[in-house]
């Protein structure tokens, strides 16, 4: 189970390949219109971050490619987007 600090690493931690991610970043981009300006100030948002788990969590390829370089459990993504704002919700649509 993860605390709202340890989430944020993850997600942190996500964002990071994410920027460093070529092809993807201008996918994240343009699915939220936030600017390379707002991922900076979005690292320090706990909603921002949660949105990036959101994203990722979209696609099993993403999420196996990203952890896999990162040394994350695949499930790690999931459970610590249930530890940030928002992440308790269940949307089924």
């Amino acid at each position: 189970m993860y605390t709202q600090e340890s989430a944020e690493l993850v997600a942190l931690r996500l964002l990071g390949w994410l920027a460093a991610n070529d092809t993807l970043l201008p996918v994240f981009l343009g699915a939220t219109g936030a600017s390379e300006a707002d991922l900076r100030a979005g690292a320090a948002d706990p909603v921002f971050l949660g949105s990036v788990l959101d994203f990722m969590m979209m696609n099993d390829d993403w999420i196996v490619e990203s952890c896999d370089s990162l040394g994350l459990d695949y499930a790690a993504p999931m459970q610590a987007r249930q530890a940030l704002p928002g992440g308790a919700e269940v949307n089924w649509t």
